[in-house]
């Protein structure tokens, strides 16, 4: 295999959870050398390693077994920063200082470091300290407030996107840093937070308020402004239709055999449709409802509207396009066996990613890192037996 893109790069994961190891995943993909920092002892990692979420989290990573609550296996960290590009850290924001890990200690040993954290709330300000946790960012952060259908009461989103999105975040700030590093010669702090990345994931409906002062409130399965947009009903299920704009919506209409609702005064212009959504959702699907989905996909696509199934994730799976972009990709395990995995969402034409190797066994790594850093045989076994590996 050709060397990936970031392979020049050593990363030290210090993470845990979700958004944390989602950023380092990002990097460990795209080829980075992740060597990922585990607790000696009880692992405190929540969950089984043998879960599929813990197997697709920590693929492409070395496992090193350390104590960072004594000296020693601090110490044991500090000289891995010495030779690492990045580290990545997801502790409350005062762990790291009592462990002495922050990261104005860490720039005095390695001035090229470019030091990554994710927080629930910021580094700093009144909520430093309170413990991060997904479902609370999507409430504090106004998701829950527009989703689920009108009148239902605050919905959390069906995946963690603040854990999700702030570890994206935190790859995009990790990359920039190292682009400017390549000029300035020095690394530099990286900090988002789950609120931080909830905030800026509403993009939209968070402009409706900055800029126009409207709260927005909770749409349903219709798009709150693009209608019609949304989950209509079919003989024998429900389809996604994405009709928005007078064009689009003149094509839905002569498709449904509908141009009547093209030409009422109630729908002609964007403004109209908004405020009458009822009605026209309703007129919409009852013609929706006299044809299966496919039929109803294979028909307005044709048509060049916008239209799409509503899938299980098995059903995901199994669709040809996803076969074909190859988002899911197979890796072998020693101990599990064959498993697929969830793959990036992005592609360049030059460069790729890939699944290099099974999430490793607690500590798999810890004496090959150990020697690459000039610690012996006998001076591994000491460490070992003092519990600081």
């Amino acid at each position: 295999m050709d060397a990936l893109p970031l392979s020049r790069f050593r990363v030290i994961d210090l993470t845990r959870a979700r958004a944390g190891p989602t950023a380092v995943r990002q990097l460990a993909d795209w080829g980075a050398e992740v060597i990922k920092v585990e607790t000696t002892g009880v692992d405190l990692d929540t969950g089984s390693r043998d879960t599929p979420d813990f197997q697709n989290l920590h693929r492409n990573k070395k496992s090193l077994t350390l104590n960072l609550k004594d000296p020693e296996g601090v110490n044991v960290l500090k000289r891995l920063v010495e030779r690492a590009d990045v580290l990545v850290e997801n502790y409350r924001p005062d762990v790291k200082y009592r462990l002495g890990i922050d990261y104005e200690r860490m720039r005095a040993i390695n001035q090229r470091l470019v030091y990554a954290s994710i927080s629930g709330f910021g580094q700093d300000g009144p909520y430093r300290d309170r413990p991060g946790f997904d479902q609370v960012a999507q409430g504090m952060g106004g998701l829950m407030s527009v989703t689920g259908l009108p009148g239902q009461g605050p919905v959390r989103a069906g995946i963690p996107i603040a854990d999700l999105s702030a570890g994206i975040f935190c790859a995009m700030g990790i990359l920039i840093a190292l682009l400017e590093r390549e000029e300035s010669g020095q690394g530099q702090w990286v900090q988002t937070s789950l609120l931080a990345a909830q905030i800026a994931m509403l993009d939209f409906q968070a402009a409706r308020w900055l800029i126009g002062k409207e709260i927005p409130s909770q749409a349903g399965n219709h798009h709150p402004t693009s209608i019609p947009t949304g989950v209509f009903a079919t003989a024998d299920g429900h389809i996604n239709i994405a009709a928005s704009g007078n064009e689009i919506f003149a094509r839905l209409c002569r498709a449904l055999g509908a141009e009547h609702l093209a030409a009422d005064p109630s729908y002609r212009t964007e403004k109209a449709r908004s405020q009458n959504r009822g009605p026209l959702n309703a007129a919409i699907e009852e013609i929706t409802r006299t044809k299966t989905a496919a039929e109803w996909i294979d028909l307005l696509n044709r048509a060049g509207v916008p239209c799409g199934p509503i899938y299980r994730i098995d059903q995901v799976f199994a669709d040809p396009q996803v076969h074909h972009i190859g988002i899911a990709r197979p890796i072998d395990s020693p101990r599990r066996g064959r498993q697929e995995l969830v793959g990036q969402a992005v592609t360049l034409s030059r460069t790729s990613w890939a699944l290099r190797a099974p999430t490793p066994e607690r500590g798999e790594h810890t004496d090959e890192i150990l020697a690459s850093l000039g610690y012996d045989k006998a001076a591994i076994a000491e460490l070992r037996a003092r519990g600081v590996v």
